[in-house]
């Protein structure tokens, strides 16, 4: 450990002096301080958080990830051109120690950069959040700096694959189809069938019962918040379409009704339902009562979302820098193993070629085929 250590060190002293560790902080503090100031945000607490959290975070990541690879290239391709590695490789160190010893020594600075831009997001987060308005710093603090779980209702894939055999069975002892026709009618089976799981016609209604499972434990007293989608069979005039919502433990007493509400189609929609709405098996029962003169259709896989309280902001965030974190060690090992045996420029093209190729890999495949 103490060769990994020095070797570590070395890399340090390295980026100290190439100034690189002082440049790279300016930068990321202009760019945590500077971009909120540039970029006025519509005065909501998600406008908010999305110009402090997303940009500043977006803009850390793309530095920190050019500062990575240019160091990781960089500090063993030039210690292999300048011939330095050889006043290294003599002493009583094996190879992959000196190896091993960089990128912990790239890592360790990314984590010092990182744990730096990501105190100041908070600090900053958490001052500027003081001068929303009492509404918007609610909103902020139980809907937006939270880590929420999500629950859906349970999968019907099953059913709807053994509905689609039996009616496909007995349509094929009816008639006659070609094997090409008879993968053509499956489909179209399904599709019949799936339909009336998500359809919800004029003037009647749809219930989801969703399990919350083991986090029921800890959400008495915990307000709940519904997110919804939903397509229309038919346009409205005014672009939206009205339902009522119904929710709550059946035949008692725990039960919340909403005003008609008017949502608009193909988007998302988000609001809170009243705490203690669970019941004791820890499911919430939704009824939907469709109060238009035309069908609509809540898709099964995002339909109908129940989302609350999981943790607190400050561990979500220290997640998200956790993630940021682990592309950098990503990156560090790309970059040291061009460098090892390629050249300073031709390291660092491959390597931004080979992090390309790869972030891009789906939608070449999706051109190929």
């Amino acid at each position: 450990m103490q060769r990994l250590l020095a070797i570590a060190w070395l890399t340090w002293k390295a980026a100290l002096r190439f100034r690189l560790f002082l440049v790279i902080t300016a930068l990321l503090l202009a760019a945590v301080v500077g971009l909120p100031i540039l970029i006025k945000d519509d005065g909501t607490a998600r406008g908010f958080t999305q110009i402090l959290l997303a940009y500043t975070l977006s803009t850390i990541t793309a530095l920190l990830g050019l500062s990575t690879l240019w160091l990781a290239c960089g500090t063993l391709a030039r210690d292999i051109e300048e011939c330095q590695i050889q006043m290294v490789a003599v002493k009583p160190i094996a190879r992959w120690q000196i190896w091993l010893g960089k990128w912990l020594g790239i890592v360790s600075l990314n984590a010092a950069l990182l744990a730096i831009s990501g105190l100041s997001i908070f600090v900053l987060l958490q001052w500027r959040s003081t001068k929303l308005s009492p509404d918007e710093q609610r909103i902020l603090h139980n809907e937006v700096l939270i880590s929420r779980g999500s629950a859906k209702e349970a999968s019907v894939d099953a059913e709807i694959e053994s509905d689609t055999e039996r009616y496909l069975k007995e349509r094929l002892q009816r008639t006659q189809v070609t094997q090409l026709d008879v993968k053509l009618l499956r489909q179209q089976i399904k599709e019949g069938i799936k339909a009336q799981y998500q359809l919800v016609p004029p003037g009647m209604s749809r219930r989801w019962q969703i399990d919350l499972g083991l986090a029921k434990q800890f959400l008495k007293n915990e307000p709940l918040y519904l997110r919804v989608k939903f397509n229309a069979a038919e346009k409205s005039p005014s672009g939206t379409f009205t339902g009522l919502w119904r929710v709550g433990v059946p035949d008692s007493k725990r039960i919340w009704v909403s005003e008609p509400m008017s949502l608009a189609p193909d988007t998302f929609h988000e609001f809170a339902i009243p705490a203690n709405l669970i019941d004791d098996k820890g499911v919430v029962t939704i009824d939907f009562g469709n109060l238009n003169n035309t069908a609509l259709i809540f898709p099964l896989d995002e339909g109908m979302e129940v989302l609350y309280r999981e943790a607190g902001f400050g561990l979500n965030f220290v997640r998200g820098l956790g993630i940021i974190f682990c592309w950098m060690a990503v990156l560090a090992t790309l970059g040291l193993a061009m460098a090892s045996f390629l050249s300073f420029p031709v390291a660092a093209l491959a390597s931004l070629t080979a992090l390309v190729m790869a972030l891009f890999s789906g939608t070449m495949a999706n051109a190929v085929a």
